[in-house]
C-alpha cells in the first residue's frame, strides 16, 4: 500500500501523542460521525443500507488500528483491502472520503472539544492519507474486475 498524501513527521508524532484520547473515546466519535453524516448528506445512507448492526464498533476499531499502526500500516493491509471491496460493492467513489472527512473532523471536535489547529491539521493529514490509499486500492480493484454490478458477481464481491 502506498500513500500519496503526505504527513510531517510532526503530524505523525501529534497523531501518535494524541491517538489515546482517541481511543478513549472511538466509539463515541464513530457514532457522531454516522449522525453528522446523515443529517448533512442523507444521500450517504444508501451505502449503509446492507450494513449489519454493529457499524459504528468496527469503525471506531478500525479508527484505533489505523491510528496504533499509522508508523507501519502493514499489520492493518488485509483489513483495508477487505473494507475496500465493501466500498467498491457499495459504490463509494473518491469524491465520498471528502465528505466523510470533513464528518470525521468533526466528529472528533464535537466528542473531544475545541482542539488546536496542530491537532486538527495532523489528524486532517492522517485521514487523507488513509483515504488516498482506499482510493488507489478500490481504483485498482475496479480496474482489474469492473465496476460491480448487482447481476454480474465480481471475485471480490
Amino acid at each position: 500500500m502506498s500513500n500519496k498524501a503526505a504527513i510531517t513527521s510532526e503530524q505523525l508524532s501529534t497523531v501518535k501523542a494524541t491517538a489515546p484520547a482517541i481511543k478513549a473515546n472511538s466509539l463515541a466519535i464513530a457514532s457522531r460521525l454516522y449522525e453528522r453524516l446523515f443529517e448533512n448528506h442523507p444521500e450517504t445512507r444508501a451505502f449503509f443500507a446492507d450494513t449489519p448492526p454493529g457499524q459504528a464498533q468496527r469503525l471506531a476499531d478500525a479508527l484505533v488500528a489505523y491510528s496504533e499502526n499509522i508508523d507501519d500500516l502493514s499489520p492493518i493491509e488485509p483489513v483495508v483491502k477487505a473494507i475496500a471491496k465493501k466500498h467498491v460493492r457499495a459504490g463509494v467513489l473518491p469524491a465520498h472520503y471528502d465528505i466523510v472527512g470533513t464528518e470525521l473532523l468533526g466528529a472528533v471536535v464535537d466528542v473531544l472539544g475545541d482542539l488546536s489547529l496542530d491537532v486538527l491539521d495532523a489528524w486532517a493529514a492522517a485521514y487523507q492519507m488513509l483515504a488516498d490509499i482506499f482510493i488507489e486500492v478500490e481504483a485498482g480493484m475496479v480496474q482489474a474486475v469492473g465496476s460491480p454490478t448487482p447481476d454480474v458477481p465480481h471475485e471480490w464481491a
